[in-house]
Parts: C-alpha cells; sequence; structure tokens
C-alpha cells in the first residue's frame, strides 16, 4: 500500500537527525560494537542481511525484505545466512524512523567487529530504504552543523565488509521534496555507491514520477527481488573481504 507522509517541521529535524547519526556513526544502547568480542569462523554467518521494513508493515523484515531473503537464500548454495529486521517503529512519526539508523549502524558495527569474515548486505524497502540510505550517508546538507565533541562518518573500514546495498522504492529527491522541503536528500555513501542497486517499479510514485499506488506495493511479487538477490549473489561471491 502506498502511504502518504505528512510533512512537519519536526519531520525535517528528525529526518536530519537520521542522517547525521548515519554520518557520525553513532551507536545506540550498552556498550560500543567496537568493543565487542569476535567470534570464532565456526559461530559466525556466511552472510548476514540487514534489512528495514516499509511504514506500517509489521515487525521484521517486511514482505518485501522476506521475498528477497528467500530469493538470497534459495541462491547461495548451502551458505549460512542470518537475517537482522532493523528494530525501528516504521510509522508515520519520522522523528523515531532516526532509530531504525541508528540501529542498523549498530547492528552492521556489531557484525564487523564480531563476525569480520562475515559478508553483509544492507537493504530495504520504502521508507526501509531511506533509513538504510542514510545509515551509508557520508554527507550533510550546507549549514548542518553537528553537535559538539562529534567528528566525523563511520570508519571507512566497516565499507569492505558491506558487499551490497538493495534499496526497494527508495523515496527520490522530488518525493522528499513534496512532503517535506527541508528534507535532505538521501545520498548514498560513496564507500557504499558502486556497490547499491536501486530499484524503482514502473509508475511508483515514490521513487519515480508515476501515479501508480500499487506499483509500489509490488516489488515481493514483480521480478525486483529476485533481481536484487542475483545482484547481492553476485557481490557475494566475488568478495574477497
Amino acid at each position: 500500500m502506498y502511504h502518504t507522509i505528512t510533512p512537519t517541521d519536526k519531520t525535517r529535524r528528525w529526518i536530519l537527525r537520521g542522517l547525521a547519526i548515519a554520518v557520525i556513526g553513532i551507536v545506540a544502547g550498552a556498550g560500543s560494537p567496537a568493543h565487542a568480542r569476535a567470534q570464532s569462523d565456526s559461530q559466525c554467518p556466511n552472510v548476514e542481511v540487514v534489512f528495514a521494513r516499509g511504514t506500517f508493515e509489521a515487525p521484521g523484515v517486511g514482505d518485501t525484505g522476506q521475498a528477497f531473503v528467500q530469493a538470497l537464500t534459495s541462491r547461495l548454495g548451502g551458505k549460512s545466512v542470518d537475517v537482522y529486521p532493523v528494530d525501528y517503529p516504521a510509522s508515520l512519526d519520522f522523528q523515531e524512523a532516526a532509530q531504525g539508523v541508528i540501529d542498523a549502524s549498530n547492528k552492521v558495527e556489531s557484525v564487523v567487529a564480531t563476525c569480520p569474515h562475515t559478508k553483509i548486505v544492507l537493504g530495504g524497502y520504502s521508507q526501509g530504504a531511506a533509513v538504510a540510505g542514510y545509515t551509508t550517508s557520508d554527507t550533510l546538507p550546507p549549514g548542518y552543523v553537528l553537535p559538539v565533541g562529534i567528528t566525523g562518518p563511520m570508519p571507512a573500514t566497516i565499507a569492505p565488509h558491506v558487499v551490497a546495498v538493495t534499496l526497494f522504492g527508495k523515496p527520490s529527491n522530488g518525493f522528499l521534496d513534496l512532503v517535506d522541503h527541508g528534507a535532505p536528500p538521501i545520498e548514498i555513501g560513496r564507500l557504499y555507491s558502486a556497490k547499491s542497486l536501486e530499484l524503482c517499479a514502473a509508475g511508483d510514485p515514490v521513487c519515480g514520477d508515476g501515479l501508480d499506488r500499487a506499483a509500489h506495493s509490488a516489488y515481493k511479487g514483480n521480478g525486483m527481488a529476485d533481481e536484487a538477490a542475483e545482484y547481492a549473489v553476485s557481490a557475494i561471491t566475488s568478495s574477497t573481504q
């Protein structure tokens, strides 16, 4: 289902906050992944999928995420795959969407610290694609000032462990401008752009310029979950990480 997001000043502030979190690499919760104890390879999955569901989908990876995970797993020839659903409300309250950026960043860093040989696939659908995109970002809107004492993006050493980024129905800059003129564009970070796949169904008004609301809900069955899985498998098998 296509969901209309009502813009408010609070929305803009919290989208900016979500981007800032992605850039500075803040990790929520007790303890930092950098201090986690590394596990043996036998305890670690070959692949970790970190996926953020779309607006109003029930907790988990959502229908599109599930279709993608199933397509990916079936193509990996018995490799072990763990799936992490990004923990955030996925509601119309975008101030809470920042929780997803925090949680996704936290999980990615934790996997790198504990299972350095595990290959990470980061993804999301709709609002979840925005969350995943902001998680990779290394830029801020002009004039936006980071909090005192916090500098720099997430460590560049994290990026090689993320072998693919798959985004379904990521909100376009035009859509963001329509719902909130002050929202920053979702810019994929330079260390992730070459390994990112952005899928937008024909007619989708969220990621493209279409008018077909049903198109935004079509990713689970329109072949794009398979396309994304093929892309991720290629990245996984070719990675030397």
